[in-house]
């Protein structure tokens, strides 16, 4: 009996490890290989990640990311997220929910998503990351939807690395390795953390990514 147990359990080790390692790879590079899910510039990028909330106990967390620019392996992406309505700033905003999850995932290309500078989530009356007088000006489209993410300028994208150490933190914000997504389906961050010689390195750091939808 112990002998058929153990069996069993060696089998059922061997077929999650088949799943893991071989099946789930050669299902994610089929899939890059159709035009909806390449990775390409513009790209939404879906992943969710079981995590430790305050509470210490287990939850888990939405994201959703629009590909910005793609510079040689670099990948560059910025958060979708929703602006608050006017004076009423909200943290539920800032956050995705599985509900919302689910549906930027069946609606993401239907759905307005406007792209706004950084600059001009500061400007105008009232608390920031809100609907206000300024952003309706500059995007009445945020009318329809309030969906948003945070653009650069288009002359400050595809540029070389910086060469003063100062800006490197800064240029290395939310960017990615396109070999890491291509390869192995996950996003993992150049970092200029603990790095000696004034070059980014691959974070041991990383979150699955889900699906790629253009």
């Amino acid at each position: 009996m112990k002998k058929i147990l153990l069996i069993s359990v060696i089998v059922v080790i061997a077929i999650y490890v088949l799943k893991e390692k071989v099946y789930k790879p050669y299902m994610w590079k089929k899939s890059l290989n159709t035009k909806e899910h390449q990775l390409q510039l513009g790209s939404f990028i879906f992943s969710k990640e079981t995590g430790i909330n305050g509470s210490q106990s287990y939850q888990k967390y939405y994201f959703v990311f629009k590909v910005i620019e793609i510079n040689g392996d670099y990948v560059r992406l910025s958060v979708i997220r929703q602006l608050s309505e006017k004076d009423n700033l909200k943290e539920s905003d800032f956050s995705t929910t599985s509900e919302q999850y689910k549906s930027l995932k069946q609606n993401i290309k239907t759905l307005t998503i406007t792209p706004i500078l950084f600059d001009d989530l500061y400007k105008g009356d009232g608390p920031r990351f809100t609907l206000n007088d300024y952003l309706l000006k500059k995007h009445p489209v945020l009318k329809k939807s309030r969906y948003y993410y945070e653009d650069i300028p288009e002359d400050s994208k595809n540029k070389p690395m910086p060469e003063n150490p100062n800006d490197l933190e800064m240029y290395f914000s939310m960017v990615y390795s396109k070999k890491e997504i291509i390869e192995n389906g996950k996003l993992v961050p150049w970092t200029m953390t603990n790095s000696f010689n004034g070059k980014p390195l691959l974070s041991n750091y990383s979150k699955n990514i889900d699906l790629i939808i253009n």
